[in-house]
């Protein structure tokens, strides 16, 4: 268990050293000069010396690397152009709105998605089952901010529900004002994440019922309950586990457009406005945050393997 807890471990590495070198890169990747391109059309020429100092860009392209590698061991992810303030600083002033979106999303999306593709599985051919698909399919069709927005106009506007926009902390507003302003947007992120859970989860557990051990369970006069509960769901979590984690990678996509859509002054609202202002060192502090997040969430996936199944060793 442990050597292969350590050869996982061991194979996220070479990922995160791509990922860090494409991000590197980035800022060189832009057609034309980088400190011309980031500081816009009326920028003077000391502007743009001023970024390019900044940004280390007289160097040769290796010094800069091994510099800007250094800087991240020691987690500098460097400074904002416009704000001047740091990029783990301004993360850091940011993340709790984020946490709080994706973990009520995840929360409500499998609390809602398992039920509804295991009731598909076991009604499997029925109405009920019918009705569950159309309602994945609806949620794979119709686009987050289209959803966000319908909320907003029937929730908001029209029944004076909830908050339109905008976002409390739970730790210091409360949590009755940070459940009405949470609410919408977890709503409307996590149609998509129901929709894809749901359906994965009933085609495991269909694939799982077909099984002689479980019509071995049933002939034994075990109750239906207990034998789709403790056996054909237990024995199909590792592809619902799967792709909840792959999931997730989705959700950190979709909070960047949940948040522009509410307002949320959260991770993905600064790296929309770093996009429009063309402050590169907080794109590239985001990607490297977003993907160490991914990589961490595949690799307790990969490690959750070895505790629902067994016999799984790699």
């Amino acid at each position: 268990m442990s050597a292969y807890i350590f050869r996982r471990i061991l194979a996220t590495i070479p990922v995160m050293g791509v990922v860090a070198i494409f991000v590197f890169l980035l800022l060189h990747l832009t057609p034309g000069d980088p400190a011309t391109v980031i500081a816009g059309d009326y920028a003077s020429p000391a502007d743009v010396e001023r970024i390019r100092e900044q940004l280390g860009l007289n160097e040769p392209l290796h010094v800069q690397f091994i510099e800007w590698v250094g800087r991240l061991f020691h987690g500098d992810l460097g400074t904002s152009i416009f704000s001047q303030l740091p990029v783990s600083h301004l993360i850091a002033q940011r993340i709790e709105p984020t946490i709080a979106l994706a973990l009520t999303t995840i929360i409500f999306a499998v609390a809602i998605a398992v039920p509804l593709g295991v009731l598909a599985a076991w009604k499997s051919g029925t109405w009920v089952d019918r009705v569950i698909m159309i309602f994945a399919v609806l949620g794979f069709s119709v686009p987050i901010f289209v959803i966000a927005y319908s909320m907003i106009w029937g929730f908001s506007i029209k029944l004076h529900w909830f908050p339109v926009q905008g976002y409390k902390s739970i730790f210091k507003d409360g949590f009755i004002p940070f459940i009405r302003h949470i609410t919408l947007p977890t709503v409307a992120l996590g149609f998509f994440y129901i929709a894809l859970i749901a359906r994965i989860t009933r085609a495991s557990v269909m694939e799982i019922l077909t099984e002689d051990y479980i019509r071995t369970a049933h002939s034994k006069g075990l109750a239906s309950k207990v034998v789709l509960l403790r056996h054909a769901l237990k024995n199909a979590s590792v592809p619902i586990v799967t792709i909840i984690g792959i999931g997730i990678g989705l959700l950190l996509g979709g909070v960047v457009v949940t948040e522009s859509v509410f307002n949320i002054p959260g991770l993905g609202r600064l790296t929309v406005d770093s996009i429009l202002r063309r402050d590169y060192p907080i794109i590239q502090g985001m990607i490297l945050f977003f993907s160490g997040i991914y990589v961490v969430i595949n690799l307790l996936v990969d490690i959750s393997y070895t505790f629902l199944d067994p016999r799984i060793r790699y």
